[in-house]
């Protein structure tokens, strides 16, 4: 997985697809911060309150490096690619579009009760200057599908199938994503500072060998009983590793 400097973020990533990268790491001399609001923000209205946020501490739009989306339902695949493709141009204005990759890390993912009316964000991470910061990392999301496919039937783990046996196939299979992204930028579950899981269905079964035995429940695990954000995709996993976090108001 190549990964390439970003020097006017103050990060690095992992070459992803168009729509975000596989997952974003400070370069020396900065560190990830994550801030999530209180609600969910619609995504017009998001951006101009990161925009704002981030003038209000002095950083250029290019620090934006992760951001963790709402949406109402799954998307089709037509309707995934229409959605990114206007994502993506907000990006491309910020200037973050400019090395031609995407290197901001994401998730996007659908609450299964009380989702929002349109898709919105609920966090984002960003750059500071930091000349004693430890490492820190942001890893995007990931569904079990697998990247370059035409379409998301065909990219799928276990198409369809949720017995047990398919539901193991789909989380060996994202956990194992999560491993190779984490290890391109030179981190471990170990170096985690979280671990969201989404979907809708049982975790218990596989909890203690797919999760814990892993390392990726060193901090516990937080399970959002959301959708990941194409129709038939039925587990999703980020994680991060950063020393601050905040909430920011409604």
């Amino acid at each position: 997985m190549a990964v390439i400097e970003f020097p006017q973020g103050g990060f690095r990533f992992a070459k992803g697809v168009f729509q975000y990268s596989a997952g974003v790491a400070a370069l020396p001399g900065y560190r990830i911060e994550r801030a999530r609001f209180a609600r969910v923000v619609p995504l017009a209205a998001g951006f101009a309150r990161i925009a704002a946020y981030l003038g209000s501490i002095g950083r250029p739009l290019t620090a934006l490096c992760a951001c963790e989306l709402r949406s109402p339902a799954p998307f089709d695949d037509a309707g995934f690619l229409a959605f990114n493709q206007g994502y993506a141009k907000v990006l491309g204005e910020w200037g973050l579009l400019a090395l031609g990759n995407n290197p901001v890390a994401r998730s996007n993912v659908c609450p299964e009760i009380d989702p929002p009316g349109e898709p919105g964000f609920y966090a984002f991470s960003y750059t500071v200057e930091d000349a004693a910061a430890a490492p820190s990392f942001v890893i995007a999301g990931s569904g079990e599908s697998i990247e370059g496919r035409a379409t998301y039937a065909e990219a799928t783990v276990a198409y369809r199938d949720l017995s047990p046996a398919g539901m193991l196939a789909k989380v060996r299979h994202v956990h194992g994503i999560m491993e190779a992204r984490m290890a391109s930028l030179g981190f471990g579950w170990g170096d985690t500072t979280a671990t969201q899981v989404y979907t809708v269905h049982d975790i218990h079964p596989f909890m203690a060998d797919e999760v814990l035995r892993r390392g990726a429940g060193r901090h516990g695990a937080t399970w959002h009983f959301c959708r990941p954000p194409v129709i038939d995709l039925e587990y999703e996993v980020d994680c991060r590793g950063v020393a601050v976090e905040r909430v920011l108001p409604a």
